[in-house]
């Protein structure tokens, strides 16, 4: 049974900070995911072959989108749709392989790929009253394991943009430009000294204002470093203004830019398994986020996460663009800095939407190089991991020594996409989204241990621990 949100939640995130604060709060969560918001359009836009002019417009869908379901997510729509914390989505990198599948395949398109988008967004809006109906079987001692996974599979990112990159990745198209963008070519300043040093200087900027910054200053700590790393970055010449220099000032995002979608049965069930890869992360997410925040998610705020995931997916096929997913940089953020409030995440969706609809600021935004976004990356993804460990510490191993076999084995499995890419090379490529997931690995593994040594009345039990301790979090803060 779920409890009443008006006694679970946290003041703090109904607040409203000042307008000045606001902006400056949600710009920081926008700088945080914009690398990984815009990398699936240009990924899938490359791996297709598409003209630059034609990935623009993929970009400018995917920021507009994702600012809006940014917004309806964080501001909540009636008491249907909306988790009301702060959250910011992005697009789902669990769909980039079975897309790139589907829009190379022999008669099938763009159009192909937007119709399987749209059914899977439909698909996920069916099932969101059974999916909630899980989060009992889903005690600490999985949802830490998972949560666990999550930052780990996040720090694996936050490395990767300290070092550069292994890969050049494609530039960010012009909308004049009729060429196609170039291809992936490795990096050759790969874990160079002057990206290490990069990385290196944001932490340590962001550092020392979390250490002796105060109040506001403190808040956007992270933003700080940002923008004394890209300063930094263009005084050394790491910096590069083209794309800025290039973009159109407005675009108009509309839908079907494309023509109409079209729907095939492959397509549409490859994508409705990513929708629920989607859904078991995003559930992670969102009890990482609860715990964070102070407001556990119940079956009612896990019902209302999961529909906007969905909203946003079907937005994403009408305004052609890709599936939508709560973003896990995120919620690092929010641990890092404490600020709670969501309507800093709805000032970072109105932000997006700004972004997708000029995309001359998208381009300014997307200059700022990886390392500097390494830098804030290590410290915020580290969070996630530790709000993990956290819930696991408070699991009861002593007389139930079943659980600490659970933990191994569901961060063991987690693991394996991270450390073996190939581990599943002979698997059929049909199960890539699910195989390819450490989250949904550790999910799996983990949900069906606990179910097998525990039993399920054992995680009903536990899952009412958890909220009564978090609500007596919430009062503590």
């Amino acid at each position: 049974m779920a409890a009443s949100p008006d006694i679970e939640r946290c003041s703090e995130v109904d607040e409203v900070p000042p307008p000045h604060r606001l902006a400056a709060l949600g710009l920081q969560h926008v700088l945080v995911m914009y690398a990984g918001a815009v990398a699936v359009p240009l990924i899938i836009g490359s791996a297709l072959k598409l003209p630059a002019g034609q990935i623009a417009l993929l970009i400018s869908a995917d920021l507009f989108v994702c600012g809006l379901a940014s917004i309806i997510q964080s501001l909540g729509v009636t008491s249907w749709a909306g988790i009301r914390m702060p959250v910011m989505m992005g697009m789902t990198f669990a769909s980039v392989s079975p897309l790139i599948a589907i829009g190379t395949a022999p008669g099938m398109g763009l159009q192909h790929m937007f119709g399987a988008v749209i059914a899977a967004g439909i698909f996920g809006l069916l099932i969101v009253p059974f999916a909630s109906r899980l989060i009992g079987l889903f005690p600490p001692v999985v949802t830490g394991s998972v949560i666990t996974v999550i930052g780990i599979s996040l720090m694996q990112v936050g490395i990767e943009w300290a070092v550069g990159g292994a890969w050049l990745s494609p530039r960010i198209p012009d909308t004049t430009a009729g060429a196609a963008p170039g291809a992936m070519m490795p990096n050759p300043a790969y874990a160079s000294f002057e990206n290490l040093g990069l990385a290196l200087f944001v932490l340590l900027v962001i550092l020392l204002i979390h250490k002796f910054g105060r109040n506001f200053l403190k808040n956007i700590a992270v933003l700080v470093g940002l923008v004394a790393g890209s300063v930094l970055a263009a005084v050394l010449g790491l910096m590069h203004f083209d794309a800025f220099a290039k973009a159109a000032a407005f675009h108009l995002v509309t839908p079907f830019q494309f023509g109409a979608p079209r729907f095939s049965i492959g397509p549409v069930i490859t994508l409705c398994i990513v929708e629920m890869v989607v859904f078991v992360e995003s559930s992670g997410m969102f009890f990482a986020l609860g715990d964070i925040v102070g407001a556990p998610v119940d079956r009612g705020a896990l019902a209302r996460g999961l529909r906007v995931d969905a909203i946003g997916t079907i937005l994403g096929g009408l305004f052609n663009t890709f599936p939508s997913t709560s973003f896990s940089q995120n919620i690092g953020l929010v641990g890092m800095t404490g600020v709670r409030s969501r309507w800093v995440t709805v000032a970072g969706g109105v932000i997006m939407l700004v972004l997708g609809l000029i995309p001359k600021l998208g381009a300014l935004v997307a200059a700022i190089p990886q390392p500097v976004l390494g830098g804030t990356g290590v410290a915020m993804f580290g969070m996630v991991a530790a709000t993990g460990i956290r819930i696991l510490s408070e699991v009861d191993y002593r007389a139930n020594r079943h659980n600490l076999m659970i933990v191994a084995l569901g961060i063991g499995f987690g693991m394996i996409p991270l450390v073996a890419p190939d581990f599943f090379i002979h698997f059929p490529q049909a199960l890539a989204p699910v195989l390819h997931s450490g989250i949904l690995l550790a999910a799996v593994v983990a949900f069906a241990l606990n179910a097998f040594f525990n039993g399920t009345g054992r995680g009903q039990r536990d899952v009412r621990e958890l909220e009564h301790s978090a609500m007596d979090a919430a009062q503590l803060r």
